[in-house]
């Protein structure tokens, strides 16, 4: 399998029009423009977020021009995909700009954005928030409301009935605009924003009267649907501590590990191949996933931070040493909350994560589980303290 071949197979559930159509452009030698949107609602990157980002960087390595989008436009409206309800809060231009701060910090551990064929990096506001209402209501009218309402999660809560705020109705248009804004000829998003993206690719042969392909990645989910991206109420960030990224990738289900290697990591499909067909042969998953856990490392950090996370999970966890071997934490402010210790000590990254743990019953101090949110403590020397399966630190006040 050649590059082409594998960058339109592989991690890829469909190509509109079709999969012949964008290996011809794309063995034409012709090189094209193409990218995806990241609306900044939360302010990391996750692991979900891989499938696409190794996807861009597949095309950047070819030489096509690559852009990072992001959606502090499109963002405002409020991206209905995957949502039952209504959101609650919709955020400003303001916040979304101030959420996407790292956002490129993030997605350069796997997007170039320096060198000879650096990434481009827009924001969908810039064009968005200038639309005139002239121009807004020709955009509207490219689109019947029939054609609209017929989308699948809308038809859902209306059969259940629940709200569907206007403002997430037009975000499709608002969506499918960036296309012709940017003069894209592919646009890449998981299988959830394919209504989203076909409505750019309309929007794109109206305006500018050329074709534009799509191509959907499928969106990182375990055996029962559940996307993957989040574990005991932590996002698995691409910023995560290698320690930390290490655990969370061990925590994952078994049956996520060849998704995982064939759509989030760069290692060689015949190695992919061989790992499938050993797990299907009753060979040990911890062993696959110890490779997958270390492969993420690695990638998002280095080989060294790749070989000291798994020492240390295998140390701390497989072998199971006494607290000798745990982090060791300087602690000497006397009694303080439970919430502001964990935020302290690095357990946690912000107020609302402690007490999100503390509700679901992942904290504990020396093997005694925390249960209240206003717990006061004053820490004894040597107290271990434990968040989720593999956050392990022991206290020294001496």
């Amino acid at each position: 399998m050649d590059q082409i071949s594998e960058i339109l197979t592989r991690g890829v559930d469909k190509i509109y029009p079709s999969f012949e159509a964008l290996e011809k452009v794309l063995r034409s030698g012709k090189k094209i423009r193409l990218f995806q949107g990241f609306d900044p609602t939360g302010v990391r990157l996750h692991i979900g977020h891989l499938v696409g980002l190794q996807k861009l960087a597949q095309f950047q390595k070819l030489g096509h021009h690559v852009i990072f989008l992001i959606g502090d436009g499109t963002g405002q409206a409020g991206d209905p995909s995957g949502k039952t309800r209504t959101r609650e809060k919709f955020l400003s231009n303001e916040e979304l700009r101030k959420n996407a701060k790292d956002y490129v910090m993030q997605a350069a551990k796997i997007i170039d954005f320096e060198g000879k064929n650096k990434a481009e990096i827009l924001y969908n506001g810039d064009w968005l928030n200038k639309l005139s209402l002239v121009e807004l209501l020709d955009l509207a009218g490219h689109f019947s409301l029939q054609q609209l309402e017929e989308r699948d999660l809308f038809t859902e809560r209306k059969k259940k009935g629940l709200e569907i705020n206007f403002r997430e109705f037009i975000y499709p248009l608002l969506q499918g605009f960036d296309s012709v804004a940017m003069n894209i000829d592919l646009e890449i998003g998981g299988t959830d924003q394919t209504f989203n993206m076909l409505c750019g690719r309309q929007l794109v042969k109206q305006y500018l009267n050329k074709e534009k392909f799509v191509l959907t990645v499928p969106l990182l989910t375990d055996s029962k649907g559940t996307k993957i991206g989040k574990t005991e109420g932590n996002v698995i960030a691409l910023t995560s501590q290698p320690n930390d990224l290490f655990g969370m990738i061990m925590n994952l289900p078994d049956d996520v590990i060849f998704k995982c290697l064939t759509y989030i990591t760069a290692l060689p499909l015949n190695e992919i191949d061989d790992i499938k067909n050993k797990l299907k042969n009753g060979n040990n998953p911890m062993v696959y996933k110890k490779k997958l856990a270390f492969e993420l490392v690695k990638m998002l950090n280095d080989t060294s931070a790749a070989l000291s996370a798994q020492n240390y999970f295998e140390t701390v966890f497989q072998k199971r040493q006494k607290a000798s071997s745990l982090p060791e934490v300087i602690y000497q402010d006397g009694e303080t909350g439970i919430v502001a210790l964990l935020l302290k000590i690095g357990l946690v990254t912000s107020k609302g994560q402690a007490k999100r743990l503390i509700r679901e019953g992942a904290v504990d101090i020396d093997n005694r589980k925390v249960t209240a949110e206003n717990l006061m403590i004053n820490p004894k020397n040597k107290s271990v303290i434990k968040v989720g399966k593999h956050k392990f630190v022991k206290i020294i006040t001496n």
